[in-house]
């Protein structure tokens, strides 16, 4: 018998869809519903799979959840590598908010970020959900925190520059345009709320 026969016949039948597809299939309705309110039958629907198909292949609707918003947060090499190559942190704050711009007003995606819309509810059963979410915002905080103060060392900012009070600025602003954006507000006028919003960028 071959190998290929024992494994199969040890793990049963192959799943017979993409999951990376239904994963993001899975993201989108999140971001579209929010985390308590997409049902079992929604996301399933929406991925093209069985309720069991879902449970053997993400675990639980948790852990799906929790793995389509690090679909939707990205890498965090990605965002590492995209802060370095800003020549200055607020380079690297105005392409965040220009893309959270473009992102928040896409054509083919719910309008405003998963980030914010999905645990926009509260009850208790979300709470360790939103703390999860809630660490992927400090982590990207954190990593433009690191970028500031990069250039606070470097003398590009005044050495008084409160870097994490920065930071925070842009991560409020990001998730103020998603609310602005859900109200149905467009893509150039949040590129205008967040232009204007850089001119307390402190300045050397």
């Amino acid at each position: 018998m071959k190998r290929a026969d024992i494994e199969t016949r040890k793990t049963g039948r192959p799943r017979s869809f993409d999951r990376q597809q239904a994963l993001e299939q899975a993201m989108l309705t999140f971001w579209e519903h929010g985390y308590e309110t997409s049902s079992i039958s929604e996301l399933t629907a929406a991925m093209g799979i069985t309720a069991p198909s879902l449970y053997t292949a993400y675990g639980d609707k948790k852990q799906l959840f929790l793995e389509a918003m690090r679909l939707y947060a990205g890498s965090p090499y990605d965002m590492e590598q995209a802060l370095a190559e800003a020549p200055t942190s607020r380079e690297a704050a105005q392409r965040m908010l220009a893309a959270a711009a473009e992102a928040f007003t896409g054509a083919l995606t719910p309008r405003g970020c998963l980030l914010a819309s999905a645990t926009a509810s509260g009850s208790d059963a979300s709470v360790d959900v939103k703390r999860e979410v809630a660490q992927v915002r400090k982590e990207i905080g954190l990593r433009l925190k690191n970028r500031i103060d990069q250039d606070v060392s470097q003398g590009l900012l005044p050495a008084e520059t409160e870097s994490q009070t920065l930071s925070a600025m842009v991560i409020a602003l990001i998730q103020g345009m998603s609310v602005l954006a859900r109200d149905g507000t467009d893509r150039q006028d949040l590129l205008a709320i967040a232009n204007a919003a850089m001119n307390a960028w402190p300045k050397i």
